[in-house]
Formats: structure tokens, sequence, C-alpha cells
């Protein structure tokens, strides 16, 4: 049974631009009928007015619930934070389930505000309230890099599929195609045949802003040379096609410093004293754990919030979608499962990119961690690589839930050393 049964419970149903609220009296009566608000403050305003009625008559604060709903809900939660009032976010996929639990197909917003006031009134179920202003910058911050970064991939593939029908061969020259040698020569020659027909030293001239020795660029003019004779044979001759490449060099430029001032912002954001002290040191400690950048470490820890909701590591696995789903009936068990994928997409992401990086060894021969590197190399001789690395990135996930409910940075233990420190911990102790 819910602790909320016997209090004065509030259903919100939360749009972009106004939201529905249904008020259960204590007994679990409908105080009034369902009403709709603004998202203004006249909306806002009328919205505290009609729950003060209800919390003059049953002599209680009403305590409010919500879908998570984007950033819609946003400014609607901290409104009613700001104003003393107990506010809840419920995940989707709990409210979902419960609308969906009536024989007859009925769906309105007055239903789905009323449908989540009875799921926390009368069902035991995970909400929370945590809300901080810099945290949830951060973390808009983080969502809009990762976007631009996305948005640049997709330029880059678009440049490429556009150079291998101008210019075949092209991404033979040039390790990095949108590197700034790169682009400068796409820039003046987008044609095979208009480098055939320029001036040797202009090139030359081009390709010496890379800062590389003389007898580089002269190999790589050769070489660009004798593929730019091939692509002439079997390109497609397209002045049109041409403005596409100057195109997407120009997005691909314009989102490189977009994507550089955003970095630049996180960064100094997140070292400033408007995020508190235990978030600075949360970066600290998970930073400590080999592979763990500060772009990521800000991205995980603004993704998971407020670490004190989770109790047991499972619950963070579980809020990241590293957790296997179940596939059972009967006396089936499906042994073909994959990952949940229903927690944060983004923290998901970034692991993922930190496990990439953790099997492997530095260009120097170094670990970035080498108690993840072992533990993987070990996984890879009887099983497959991809369930090596999910069974990594719950390791890794173990690791920051330690760290961060420690509050102490991660040291490095062999697994001898961990199986000693247990039996040590968990012997029972002599009689006084």
């Amino acid at each position: 049974m819910s602790k909320y049964f016997n209090k004065l419970v509030i259903g919100i149903d939360v749009d972009s631009t106004s939201s529905v609220a249904t008020i259960l009296s204590p007994t679990g009566e409908p105080f009034k009928k369902a009403f709709r608000f603004t998202h203004t403050l006249k909306g806002f305003k009328y919205f505290l007015t009609e729950i003060k009625k209800a919390e003059k008559k049953f002599c209680m604060k009403p305590i409010t619930f919500m879908e998570s709903t984007g950033v819609y809900h946003s400014t609607l939660f901290y409104f009613l934070i700001k104003n003393d009032y107990e506010a809840f976010i419920i995940n989707p996929l709990i409210t979902n389930c419960n609308k969906n639990k009536n024989v007859r197909k009925h769906k309105s917003d007055k239903s789905d505000s009323l449908a989540i006031a009875k799921l926390a009134k009368y069902e035991d179920i995970k909400a929370y309230s945590y809300f901080d202003i810099s945290i949830f910058t951060l973390k808009a911050l983080c969502r809009d890099y990762y976007k631009l970064i996305d948005t640049r991939t997709t330029f880059k593939l678009k440049l490429n599929a556009d150079l291998g029908l101008i210019f075949p061969g092209y991404n033979k020259v040039f390790s990095d195609k949108a590197s700034k040698t790169s682009f400068t020569l796409l820039k003046a020659y987008q044609t095979p045949q208009s480098i055939i027909d320029a001036p040797r030293k202009d090139i030359l001239e081009i390709l010496s802003v890379s800062r590389q020795s003389e007898n580089w660029c002269n190999k790589i003019y050769d070489k660009l040379i004798s593929l730019a004779s091939e692509a002439v044979e079997i390109s497609i001759p397209s002045s049109a096609l041409s403005v596409r490449i100057l195109n997407s060099i120009s997005v691909i430029e314009s989102l490189n410093k977009q994507i550089d001032i955003l970095l630049n912002e996180i960064k100094t954001f997140a070292n400033s004293d408007d995020v508190p002290q235990s978030f600075r040191d949360n970066i600290s400690y998970i930073r400590s754990i080999g592979g763990i950048g500060i772009l990521s470490a800000i991205t995980i820890l603004s993704e998971i919030g407020d670490i004190r909701r989770f109790k047991k590591p499972k619950q963070l696995v579980a809020f990241l979608g590293v957790d296997p789903s179940v596939n059972q009936s009967g006396k089936f068990i499906g042994d073909r499962n994959k990952m949940s994928k229903r927690g944060s997409r983004l923290a998901r992401r970034v692991l993922f990119t930190i496990i990439l990086s953790v099997i492997k060894k530095k260009s120097n021969g170094e670990f970035s961690n080498q108690s993840l590197y072992e533990y993987y190399h070990k996984l890879i001789i009887t099983k497959k690589k991809k369930v090596s690395m999910i069974a990594v990135m719950h390791k890794m996930i173990k690791y920051i839930f330690a760290v961060l409910r420690n509050q102490k940075p991660y040291v490095h233990r062999p697994p001898e050393i961990h199986k000693r420190m247990f039996l040590e911990n968990t012997a029972p102790k002599p009689a006084a």
C-alpha cells in the first residue's frame, strides 16, 4: 500500500503548453472535476489557488505527482517546490502500464491525470523529487553537446557520400576528410579535374597548412594527382554536387565552433561555485576510475542525479538500462535476452564509449584501467565479445556506485586482495 493512501493527492497530466490536474481527497474521492491550466504565471497562480482550496478544506498540504515529459514538466515541478509543495516525478513506463489496465480503451487528459493520482495514492511506486538547477543545467548542456556531435556525424557521412560520387578515392589521400588541410583543399577544388588543372605550387601551399615536411607534401600531391586522374574517368561531373560539398563543409565548420563553445561552457560551469561542492567532489571520485574523462564524468553524474535514490548497485544498473530483459513463461525460459535499454540512453552511450577505451591499451602500452582490461580479456576466452563488454559495463557501474556511496576515490586492487578483505570483514568476531 502507498504511504500516501490517506493523503491529499494531485495527479497532473503535463502537455507542452498546458496541464490537466485531478485532486483526490484523503478518502479517494475527486475534490472537484479535473481542470486545465496553462503554463504561464497566470495559469500557475490559478493552479495554486485551486489546490489551496483543497488544502484549506482537508487541513493538509497536497502532494503532487506528474510524469516525466522531456522538459515540459520542469517549470511546473520547480514552481511547486519553490512554493513549498511536495512534488514527485513518475517514470512514464510506470504510468503507461497503469493506464492500459482497463478493458475499455479510453484515453484523455482528464482520465490520464486521474490515473496518475490513483497510481500515486494506491500503489507503492518509485518516484523522485530531486531538483537542482545547476545539475539540470549541466544535464541540458551535455545533451545538447551530444546532439551537436550526432548532427556533425550526419554531415560528415553526407560529405563522404558526395565525395564518393564526385571524387572517388579521395578518402585514400587523407585519413581524416574533415581535417583543416582537407577542408581547405576541398573549398578551393571540389572536382578531380580542377585539381589536375591547378598549379602545383598552389596545392602544395594548401598542403603546407598541415605543418608537415616538404617531402610529405610532395608525396600527398603526387598521390592526389594520381587518384584525380583515375577519378576523372569514373566520377559524375556535376557542378550542383560540388555545391553540396561546400554546404557540408560550411555546416561542419559551424558545428565545430558551437561544439567547442558548448564543451568549454560545460567544463567552466561544472567547476564554478554555482554547482554544489558535493557534485564537484563526485566528479573527482568518478574520474579516479581509470578511463573516465571530465566530460564523461559530468554527463554520467548529471544523468544519474541524486545517487541517494539508489540503495544497491543493481538499481543503478537498471536505471542506466544495462540490466538484462527477462523472457519466461511456464516452463519456457528464454536464453537470448538483451539489455532492457530502458534507462538513460545518453549515460549508456557514454559508458559504452568508456568501455571501448578501457578494454584496449594506450598507444604507449599503458592501461586506462588494468582491472577492467584483465577482466574483459579473461571473459572473451569463453564468451562473445558483446557479452563480455556488457559484463565490463556492469562492473564499471558498480565501481561508480561504490565511489559515490563511499565518497572515496577509486583504488585499484587485484581480485585476490578483494577476496581477502571480504573474508576478513565477514569473519565472525571472537567472543569477548
